[in-house]
């Protein structure tokens, strides 16, 4: 019986040993690769401990990242600087035309707002006082890091 077993086990044995580099090699990456994943989550724990992330983001909704149709926010600066060179150089356009540019962008300076948490008015307001509030959103845009077209062509936005 002892015969049979040693004769049936004899492949897998020989298997054995000459892939056991092989095996040796997997095993060794794995532990390797489940230090360096602890060394991670140690190392961010103790920094959310040193910073208190909790307490800097338990005002911010994490789940409206998560939602299909967010529009990304490098494809809303896309839009809203071409939408801007648009508005900015409607003088030869119909007023019709003109408003929808307009609407578009005020649509696309909103949902930037909403993606970065910047209250706005738009929706609110007509007139010079939706004007007087657009240029406002564009400066808490640009210090936010969002550089839009200036008011004027061939001038750059500023602000300190």
């Amino acid at each position: 019986m002892l015969a049979i077993l040693a004769v049936c086990c004899l492949p897998a044995l020989f298997a054995l040993v000459f892939c056991a580099d092989e095996i040796l090699d997997r095993v060794a990456c794995g532990w390797a690769e489940w230090r360096e994943r602890r060394r991670t989550r140690r190392t961010i724990a103790r920094l959310d401990r040193a910073i208190e992330a909790e307490s800097l983001t338990r005002d911010i909704d994490l789940t409206e990242f998560d939602r299909e149709n967010r529009r990304p926010l490098e494809q809303l600066a896309v839009d809203l600087r071409r939408l801007g060179g648009h508005r900015l150089a409607a003088a030869d356009r119909s007023v019709v035309w003109h408003g929808a540019v307009i609407d578009a962008y005020d649509e696309r300076l909103r949902a930037a707002c909403a993606a970065l948490g910047i209250a706005e008015h738009l929706a609110e307001l007509d007139g010079v006082d939706r004007e007087i509030e657009r240029v406002r959103v564009e400066g808490l845009l640009h210090a936010a890091g969002l550089t839009l077209p200036a008011a004027r062509p061939g001038h750059h936005q500023r602000h300190r």
